[in-house]
């Protein structure tokens, strides 16, 4: 049976004063999320607030532990990159 997981986090940008230095730090961030967990993403919230964001994460497997840890390891990748600080994450297997 195929499983969806999906991953909402909430960051703040310290130090950013505009839009183009945030555009800049989350594309590089999403980027390099994208190749090393093979995971789809985007910016989904805040898109108008230049020292936050709110990005969004979805993986597919068929194992919800395999999908689950998968998400869980970006959470990791982000709260452990210094560019950014994590305010809040939600992390939910749909089923």
């Amino acid at each position: 049976m195929m499983r969806v997981g999906v991953l909402e986090v909430r960051l703040e940008l310290p130090g950013v004063r505009s839009l183009k230095e945030k555009r800049g730090i989350v594309k590089s961030l999403l980027e390099r999320i994208r190749h090393r967990f093979e995971v789809a993403c985007a910016e989904v919230d805040e898109l108008d607030r230049w020292d936050g964001a709110g990005l969004g994460f979805a993986a597919v497997g068929n194992e919800t532990a395999a999908v689950q840890s998968r998400l869980q390891k970006v959470a990791n990748f982000i709260e452990e990159d210094g560019e950014t600080v994590m305010i809040d994450y939600r992390l939910e297997i749909v089923t």
